[in-house]
């Protein structure tokens, strides 16, 4: 079983959503396997602002899933997508 590396981009639902709270949260996450390794609040367009998160995880299936729908019940949180996904 192999690594990726995958890059995600967290979006709020509001431009008043607390971003350090929604870092907080992502980084208590818990699933076997997954690091984060970095997480930046990044500016988008018309002060609306996302969370960039760089985490290694197995390349198993249904970890990157598992690890995207755990970030989606934050409240806050309107979408996330995957930005870019590696092989390490």
């Amino acid at each position: 079983m192999g690594r990726v590396f995958v890059k995600l981009r967290v979006m709020p639902s509001d431009v008043d959503v607390d971003l350090n709270r929604v870092k907080d949260e992502i980084a208590r996450i818990k699933i076997s396997d997954v690091e984060i390794k970095d997480m930046a609040i990044k500016p988008i367009a018309f002060g609306l602002k996302a969370i960039a998160v760089l985490a290694v995880m197995s390349d198993a299936e249904g970890v990157v899933d598992s690890f995207i729908a755990e970030i989606g019940k934050i409240e806050g949180v309107e979408s996330v997508e995957v930005e870019d996904m590696e092989l390490l």
